[in-house]
């Protein structure tokens, strides 16, 4: 058995949103809508997830990465027990809990800002934040400069050279381990942090949690800077991500391959070994179903998606094809509020769900779709077939973005072997080395062998 992490499915939540949460925090008593996000833990267990990443949930005054407490959680969602009682019920189901970790910056509310605000030269917490200038000024006209994250001048950046600041957020990530029972964080913003701190959180969390997962939000660069021993276990495969919505507009499954053999072939792949967390969509990004020219590949990116080299994540009601895209700045398109109860009464894509319920039964039964060693069968624009191998035994994946049916003959990886459909009573024995395969248009099929 590897670590839970190398294993799991993600679901990921975006909790203000899909809560219906109001946008701006106004202060006031907790409203407690955690009790409805216990309610879809069924419904995540029934999809076969088996790990949650949650987030953003600090106190905060906008969407959530403005933070102005680090130890409470957002009032909009609840109080404190509130998350308590959803990490148990969560942790009941054997479903893992990963938190939004935002330590590159805070909102202007955060203590240490205010202090400045008020104090000026005479705050102890001037050295806690990068370019504070008193002869400049800002946007909100406060009589000084400082560094925002990408201009966006209601985060601050936090200057993490600043002894204080890491051992201020250390000792928050070591109170979300010890009050919450938490079993990992998502770096937000990971490509701005600096790696000394990071390696300095990856001792902080081994010392206190075992088997703790950090994993890094990391768009652009080599991601192995990041995934290696003494940092992170993982980061957002945003190539991959690519690949797979525009590898089906373009009718080009090279795109895929190439991203793929790149990344994990055992001959030379930069980051063989490594398990990137993969996605076709999240908070910041189009809904895949938006994204596709052609609806009818959604369950086609999906197979690929719990089956290639990389720990597979849904983003919340994607698995029933939700649409949605960014309007400028404004990312609310992406983070509706969905009453579940609502949408399981007459599913909109029960196809679709019923498919991403499949793969996360079949992901969980063949340890190979986590662990086992990636083989490009076929490759055409428009077909594209590869194995993952563990031992004798594994899975073969074979998809088809064209409009018409095709037939392919796929390289057998054991000739003397036999192979069986994952949907139906389907065997296959290969001829002269090769298996005879039969695709409709836009479909998947999945094969065993052992």
């Amino acid at each position: 058995m590897g670590k839970w992490y190398e294993e799991a499915v993600f679901y990921h939540m975006y909790p203000i949103g899909m809560t219906g949460a109001p946008r701006v925090n106004e202060g006031g008593p907790a409203e407690h809508r955690f009790r409805e996000l216990i309610k879809w833990l069924p419904h995540i267990e029934e999809l076969g997830c088996t790990a949650i990443y949650i987030g953003p949930l600090f106190e905060s005054t906008s969407h959530g990465y403005d933070t102005k407490d680090y130890k409470s959680v957002d009032r909009r969602l609840g109080d404190n027990q509130d998350f308590k009682e959803f990490v148990e019920e969560a942790h009941k189901r054997k479903i893992k809990i990963v938190v939004d970790g935002v330590f590159n910056h805070t909102g202007r509310e955060f203590f240490a800002f205010r202090d400045i605000q008020k104090n000026r030269e005479n705050s102890p917490y001037c050295s806690w934040y990068k370019g504070i200038n008193f002869g400049w000024d800002n946007p909100y006209h406060d009589g000084f400069g400082y560094e925002a994250w990408r201009n966006c001048f209601e985060l601050v950046n936090l200057n993490l050279w600043e002894p204080k600041v890491r051992e201020y957020l250390l000792d928050v990530i070591g109170f979300w381990i010890e009050e919450f029972q938490i079993d990992g964080i998502r770096l937000d913003c990971a490509d701005c942090l600096d790696f000394s701190f990071m390696e300095e959180m990856r001792r902080y969390v081994d010392a206190r949690k075992e088997d703790f997962w950090l994993m890094g939000e990391v768009i652009h660069g080599d991601y192995s800077r990041y995934v290696k021993p003494g940092m992170l276990n993982s980061v957002t495969n945003y190539e991959l991500h690519k690949g797979l919505y525009s590898g089906h507009n373009d009718h080009n499954y090279f795109e895929i391959a190439h991203t793929i053999r790149r990344q994990f072939d055992q001959n030379g792949g930069i980051y063989k070994g490594a398990k990137l967390y993969s996605f076709v969509d999240n908070h910041d990004v189009d809904r895949l179903a938006s994204k596709l020219t052609h609806k009818e590949h959604l369950p086609l990116v999906y197979t690929l998606l719990y089956t290639l080299p990389g720990i597979p994540s849904i983003y919340y009601g994607s698995e029933w094809g939700i649409e949605g895209k960014k309007e400028g700045p404004n990312d609310d398109y992406l983070r509706p509020a969905v009453n579940l109860e609502e949408v399981l009464k007459e599913v909109p894509n029960p196809e679709l769900m019923e498919w991403i319920q499949l793969l996360g039964k079949i992901h969980r039964e063949y340890p190979a779709c986590s662990n086992g060693e990636y083989k490009e069968l076929v490759l055409t624009n428009r077909q594209y077939a590869y194995a993952r191998i563990q031992g004798d035994s594994g899975i073969i994946a074979a998809v088809n973005n064209d409009e018409q049916e095709a037939k392919i003959q796929i390289p057998a990886p054991f000739s003397e072997k036999t192979y069986r459909s994952l949907t139906d009573d389907e065997v296959w024995e290969p001829e002269n080395g090769k298996i005879l395969l039969t695709l409709k248009p836009s479909e998947s099929k999945l094969l065993e062998f052992h």
